[in-house]
């Protein structure tokens, strides 16, 4: 698994987060497997995380990848600060 990583900046009071409409289209991008977005705690920064199934969708979801990350940007009014990509390397959950 491959993620891709983004750091936003802004104010706390309007980052409740992207809208269902654009998890939705997020999530319909090749591979993306998962979307989490979180926002710190009085710190005015958030991050976005996409996981992808494979390195290639990862890179060939790159350019549709930066215009929503862009359209969320604009909507929740934060500045992309940086985006970066991770290979998963542990993964766990407990259901």
């Amino acid at each position: 698994m491959f993620a891709r990583v983004s750091t936003y900046t802004g104010s706390q009071a309007t980052s409740g987060g992207p809208s269902e409409d654009l998890v939705r289209r997020v999530l319909q991008l090749p591979g993306c497997q998962a979307f989490y977005f979180l926002t710190g705690r009085g710190t005015g920064k958030s991050l976005s995380v996409a996981i992808y199934d494979t390195e290639e969708n990862l890179a060939a979801a790159k350019e549709a990848a930066s215009k929503l990350r862009s359209e969320a940007s604009s909507s929740l009014t934060l500045e992309v600060i940086d985006v970066e990509e991770y290979e998963v390397v542990t993964s766990a959950r407990n259901d």
